[in-house]
């Protein structure tokens, strides 16, 4: 029996040696200050600016073996204050942002599952949302094939409220069921380009009286393509992306372009210019078509302007947006600067229906200033100032004051140190 147990040991221990392992841990600490006053909207009449600090705490583990990869993130978000400093309990909690394992059955194919980001291209249809302190992630499946020249993604979803006994109403603000595949191909170090298609599914009741029985699920498709070149002093990329199916029965005929172009003057210094396109809907249009576009799971703070005037949360189902606007950055030593103006106009007409009025499109200019500051290999500090000068159109859509001072200003200090590393 002796015999057998150190048998047993050793072969254990060897089976355990030559399995290579890697665990690593590490933090994440990010409170950012905002003063907002007008930010996401106009400052309505009477109304006065507000001030707050969030942070978003997060504890990274990742660990390999072999063809297996495992990560686990826990997270948590708050206002300061938001508690009492004796409190019991906290708002928000701890939440699993990121739970999944992934196998590798060769160098070019594997399948992930679990909670995690789905992130592609410049994140205009899929991203992680990372400037919002919750960031955005998905329970999901997905499988990949990655060699050097081409990369191809497919998943998928299906979601309920909880693990229920007979069909139940998905009651969360989220879609019932998804579908997606990524393409992308680098033809050159200097083009590449990428197909998306994404299928989403949401719930709705076609009973006007209770809403609990004869659930349908309608499906929209948003589906497109995103090019960049990159030679030399040259940075250029575009993208086109159009949708389609139904929403709460309702035709979906909607779509998206942008072209941006960047020049490296100096090894400093970089400019450039672009503008998008997100098809609207007239307001005096009474189709009951859905032609106004709408970024899905982007990262959209990243786009139309930093104060948040369109798409975080908000002008859905509305005029849509033309977006033109110039980008300098200007980076020395451990400093990063970048100037972003921006000319807002409506896509669709916007109309006083009441008086049968046509407004001027344009909607107003926003000026976004922002700074970076690497401070030490793990603290980095950013910030930034921004100002929207809304015209009455604006003011028409928003609700708001136009001739007030619309301004925005943020401070956000984000400390990430490695807390454990270790390999064998």
């Amino acid at each position: 029996m002796k015999k057998l147990k150190l048998i047993l040991i050793l072969i254990v221990g060897l089976s355990f040696e030559i399995q290579a392992q890697e665990l690593d841990v590490n933090l994440q600490i990010r409170p950012r200050f905002e003063y907002r006053n007008g930010y996401k909207t106009l400052l309505p009449e009477g109304q006065k600016g507000t001030s707050q600090i969030s942070q978003r705490s997060r504890l990274n583990i990742n660990f390999k073996q072999e063809d297996l990869i495992v990560k686990l993130t826990f997270q948590n978000t708050r206002t300061w204050g938001d508690v009492a400093p004796a409190t019991t309990k906290d708002a928000n909690g701890v939440a699993v942002f990121e739970a999944w394992a992934q196998y590798n059955f060769t160098e070019k194919w594997s399948a992930r599952m679990g909670r995690q980001v789905l992130s592609y291209d410049n994140q205009r249809i899929l991203g992680e949302m990372d400037w919002a302190q919750q960031a955005q992630s998905h329970d999901a499946l997905t499988v990949s094939y990655h060699d050097e020249t081409q990369k191809l993604d497919f998943g998928g979803a299906y979601n309920s409220t909880a693990e229920n006994v007979f069909q139940t109403p998905y009651t969360v603000a989220n879609y019932k069921a998804m579908q997606y595949a990524w393409y992308h191909n680098q033809f050159s170090t200097d083009l590449g380009a990428s197909l998306l298609f994404l299928n989403t599914g949401y719930e709705y009741s076609t009973n006007t009286t209770d809403p609990t029985k004869d659930l349908k699920v309608d499906y929209k498709q948003t589906f497109g393509t995103y090019v960049t070149y990159k030679k030399n002093k040259i940075d250029t990329n575009f993208w086109f992306y159009g949708q389609t199916g139904k929403s709460a029965n309702q035709e979906v005929s909607a779509w998206n372009a942008a072209a941006n172009f960047g020049y490296q003057i100096t090894e400093a210094f970089k400019a450039g210019l672009g503008y998008e396109f997100l098809s609207g809907k007239a307001s005096n249009d009474g189709s009951t078509v859905i032609k106004s576009f709408n970024p899905i799971f982007g990262t959209n703070h990243g786009f139309n302007g930093y104060m948040d005037y369109f798409y975080v949360g908000n002008h859905l189902n509305n005029v849509g947006l033309q977006d033109a606007f110039l980008k300098l950055n200007y980076n020395v030593n451990k400093w990063q600067f970048a100037l972003i103006p921006h000319v807002f106009l409506s896509a669709a007409d916007v109309v006083n229906v009441p008086l049968n009025e046509k407004m001027d499109s344009y909607l107003g200019t926003e000026v976004d200033a922002t700074f970076g500051y690497n401070f030490k290999k793990d603290i980095t500090v950013t910030g930034g100032y921004s100002q929207m000068f809304g015209s009455s159109t604006l003011e028409f859509i928003k609700n708001g004051d136009a001739n007030h001072t619309n301004n925005w200003a943020w401070l956000m200090i984000s400390v990430n140190p490695r807390i454990f590393s270790w390999k064998k």
